[in-house]
C-alpha cells in the first residue's frame, strides 16, 4: 500500500509540473503544423489543455491515478465523471500512453455513478 501512494504523489507532482512548466518557444511559434514532422491539424495534442479539467475538480486526479494504478475505481465520484467525459478523446491516448483500456474501464464505471452518461460503444 505504501508504496503506491508513493507512486501517486510522484505522478501528482510530476503532473504539476507538467502543467505549471512555462511553455517553451518552440511550442509557440507553429500551432498550424510542423512541416515534414506532422502536417497541418495533426500537431500534437496540448496535455496542459487535457488535464486542465480534471485538476479544477478537487480530488480528481488522485481518484484517477489511484484507479490507473490500482486498477480499483471506487473513488472516482461524479464530478469527476463529467470532467472526465468533458474530456477531447484525442487527449486518451496521450495522457493514457501506456494503458488505453483505461479511459474506457473509467468511462464504464462513470456510467454507472452518473445516469444517461455516455455508456461505452
Amino acid at each position: 500500500m505504501g508504496s503506491k501512494v508513493v507512486v501517486s504523489v510522484y505522478l501528482i507532482i510530476y503532473l504539476c509540473a507538467v502543467i505549471l512548466a512555462p511553455r517553451g518557444v518552440a511550442e509557440i511559434q507553429n500551432p498550424q503544423g510542423i512541416p515534414g514532422i506532422f502536417p497541418p491539424g495533426l500537431v500534437p495534442i496540448d496535455l496542459v489543455k487535457c488535464w486542465s479539467s480534471l485538476f479544477n475538480i478537487q480530488g480528481c486526479v488522485l481518484a484517477i491515478s489511484t484507479s490507473f494504478l490500482s486498477g480499483k475505481f471506487e473513488n472516482i465520484e461524479a464530478e469527476c465523471c463529467k470532467a472526465f467525459s468533458s474530456l477531447d478523446a484525442n487527449c486518451w491516448p496521450h495522457m493514457f500512453p501506456l494503458n488505453p483500456f483505461f479511459p474506457p474501464l473509467v468511462k464504464e464505471k462513470c456510467s454507472h455513478i452518473i445516469p444517461n452518461y455516455p455508456a461505452q460503444n
